[in-house]
């Protein structure tokens, strides 16, 4: 029994049932691999447009890089519904994992063969992106197909753990190897990780068909079911307004982000005068403490959401002010890593409530509309980082990126909606660990 094997009877006890024989089990070393890709990626996107930008212009390009890789993938979300909202979260997965494969392979082949430039990087991440906001919320309604709702909270938590812990690894090989080899290289290897996890996504189709019928769904289910059709995510949202608030913070707070991501590498590389290596270290420090985060709070039992995310937000923005005293270097890479504590429980607690709040057949829709919501923010924060770095310089960014994501957290608690329960249990009752704190109070 795999619950018996000693690594697994040393996990705390949220998580053990997770590893039992089961679709989930299966297909986590494969979604393992493709965030240690993505987590190079955070290197290696920027630093390749670094060395691909024209004579003047590195801070608009890097924005314009950084946004590409994943801009893309909102409208994907949006225009493309009609034709995927149907498809098994398997098979989302899996589409979303062979367009980064491909698409993300070309980038060292067009720069092998010297025709890899400006405009072809920009479109090659640009279709490499275009299905991740499928892909990316795919993983998250598959959590909720296939393991009951009690275990739902330290899936997330798990799953958000594992891309940490890419930002550890990912960012510093990246850094090790673009001291070696061309940045293009180092994309390569992300292409080939996204290609592993479309194999693993093909394996657990055959797997989950041969899977046992699940239970007749209840009373609760069939009626959620016949009031929200399949893929009318924004019809789920106008109607629970908690979770509409909880979007909005959430993309103000990713706005407030997006600048983070293109000041950092200048900051390391004109400010500083730093390479790769230092680059790869601040990321490695904020993934290790979103891991410490992110597997603190698949263990939490209760406890107010509502304030646990607005002081995530405002926390986050605070550490963020560690970059505005000049000074060594092992300063901002200290508040980097408390910047990764206080985010690490953000994704799982914010996802739980959306998967306990959505009806089952509107979960993928509605997930996919939020990913496809989100994917605005971060891009169009790193569009705005760009002009922005170029007239005050990447420390006074990174500096007012943190007071902007404090003021956010101190309008969003006194909203109307977020400054009492966030969500208002009216259901028949909490189905999950995450919706019971929220019902007490979150």
């Amino acid at each position: 029994m795999i619950s018996s094997a000693p690594l697994v009877r040393r996990l705390p006890p949220a998580y053990r049932p997770l590893f039992a024989p089961g679709p989930f089990r299966r297909l986590l070393p494969a979604l393992a691999v493709s965030d240690l890709g993505d987590g190079m990626s955070a290197v290696a996107v920027p630093w390749l447009a670094l060395r691909l930008a024209p004579p003047g212009q590195a801070g608009l390009f890097v924005g314009a890089a950084v946004a590409a890789y994943v801009l893309p993938g909102a409208l994907g979300a949006l225009l493309l519904g009609r034709w995927l909202r149907g498809l098994p979260a398997r098979r989302l997965i899996r589409a979303d994992a062979w367009t980064r494969a491909v698409l993300l392979g070309a980038i060292p082949v067009g720069w092998a063969f010297g025709v890899l430039g400006p405009w072809l990087l920009l479109v090659l991440l640009a279709g490499s992106s275009l299905l991740h906001g499928w892909g990316a919320s795919a993983r998250y309604a598959l959590v909720a197909e296939v393991l009951p709702a009690g275990h739902r909270l330290a899936a997330n938590a798990l799953l958000s753990t594992s891309g940490w812990v890419a930002m550890i690894a990912g960012p510093a090989l990246a850094g090790t190897l673009t001291a070696v080899v061309a940045p293009a290289w180092v994309l390569g290897l992300d292409a080939l990780s996204f290609a592993v996890l479309a194999v693993g996504a093909g394996r657990l189709s055959t797997v989950t068909a041969a899977a046992p019928a699940a239970a007749p769904a209840s009373a609760r289910d069939r009626t959620e079911r016949e009031a929200v059709p399949r893929g009318e995510g924004l019809r789920v949202l106008r109607s629970r307004p908690e979770l509409l608030a909880l979007l909005v913070l959430t993309w103000l707070f990713n706005l407030a982000w997006g600048p983070v991501e293109v000041a950092l590498p200048l900051f390391v590389g004109q400010e500083l005068a730093a390479g790769p290596g230092l680059l790869g270290a601040y990321w490695a420090a904020f993934g290790v403490g979103a891991v410490l985060g992110a597997l603190a709070v698949g263990m939490l039992r209760g406890g107010a959401v509502r304030r646990v995310l607005l002081g995530i937000v405002a926390a986050h923005g605070v550490a963020l002010l560690s970059f505005a005293p000049p000074g060594p270097a092992a300063v901002s890479v200290a508040g980097f890593a408390v910047v990764g504590v206080v985010y690490g429980p953000y994704g799982a607690l914010s996802l739980g409530l959306f998967q306990d709040l959505t009806p089952p057949p509107a979960l993928t829709s509605v997930l996919a509309l939020r990913s496809s919501v989100l994917m605005t923010a971060s891009p169009a924060g790193a569009t705005l980082g760009g002009p922005l770095t170029a007239v005050l310089g990447s420390r006074a960014v990174l500096v007012g990126a943190g007071l902007a994501m404090i003021a956010v957290a101190g309008c969003a608690a006194v909203a109307p909606v977020l400054s009492g329960r966030l969500v208002r249990g009216k259901s028949a009752g909490p189905t999950s660990h995450a919706q019971a704190r929220a019902g007490a109070g979150g």
